[in-house]
């Protein structure tokens, strides 16, 4: 039986066959891929990151996300602002974002390294996801600077990352790339630096919250008022 002649046992489901012969099933990009194949659970915590990042931009009008990798969740962040741009250093990441972009949640997608230049568009937000963690700690303040530079002065930045108390149990693969992990007053004094007000909060899985730092798996800096 084709799937156009099929029926759900209840009908409220017919919508999925539908949607499935309209556009096929949706791909989940390169590193979610991977996450999905190697550990499905990080797939809940990554997205509840985004989920967090979007809430807390909720109705910003042209919003920065940096590093942006296959941009899976980016999508979330785009049901809450006006408009994303989403950049990262990885040509391979950009291609694998514009293959799978649909009309519904397009937006604009760029190869940019933010440490050669800040971003032009006169951004009110920008975030950072597993990104800063990346970054050695001799670049971060020209990581910190181009994002300030390419926001305006009321601007809001969120920066997400695993926290150092976290590592001893991260894999080998995030281990590699962990090069700059902080703990909560490092990344509050780096934050303060270029923003008037910062606010720290936890996380632990998927859940956000204002609990015991040390004991945070995972930190999120909210910048306020560009510097």
């Amino acid at each position: 039986m084709k799937n156009s002649d099929a029926k759900t046992t209840e009908p409220q489901y017919q919508r999925l066959l539908e949607l499935q012969a309209e556009m096929g099933l949706a791909p989940l990009g390169l590193m979610t891929n991977q996450v999905w194949h190697d550990d499905p659970r990080r797939l809940v915590f990554v997205l509840s990151r985004y989920k967090f990042a979007a809430k807390m931009l909720s109705g910003k009008k042209h919003v920065l996300e940096i590093g942006c990798g296959d941009a899976f969740g980016t999508r979330i962040v785009a049901q809450e602002v006006g408009r994303v741009c989403a950049i990262d250093f990885d040509p391979i990441f950009i291609r694998d974002i514009k293959e799978r972009m649909v009309a519904k949640f397009s937006f604009d997608c760029q190869e940019h390294d933010i440490l050669n230049a800040p971003v032009e568009g006169g951004f009110d937000a920008a975030y950072s996801i597993d990104v800063i963690e990346h970054i050695p700690k001799k670049d971060e303040g020209l990581f910190m600077r181009n994002i300030v530079a390419s926001l305006l002065p009321q601007g809001v930045c969120i920066i997400g990352t695993p926290s150092i108390q976290s590592q001893v149990y991260a894999c080998d693969q995030s281990k590699a790339g962990h090069v700059n992990c902080k703990d909560h007053k490092e990344l509050k004094s780096l934050m303060e630096s270029y923003f008037h007000h910062v606010f720290i909060f936890s996380m632990n899985d998927e859940v956000v919250h204002t609990g015991f730092y040390p004991m945070a798996h995972y930190l999120f800096a909210i910048g306020a008022g560009t510097r």
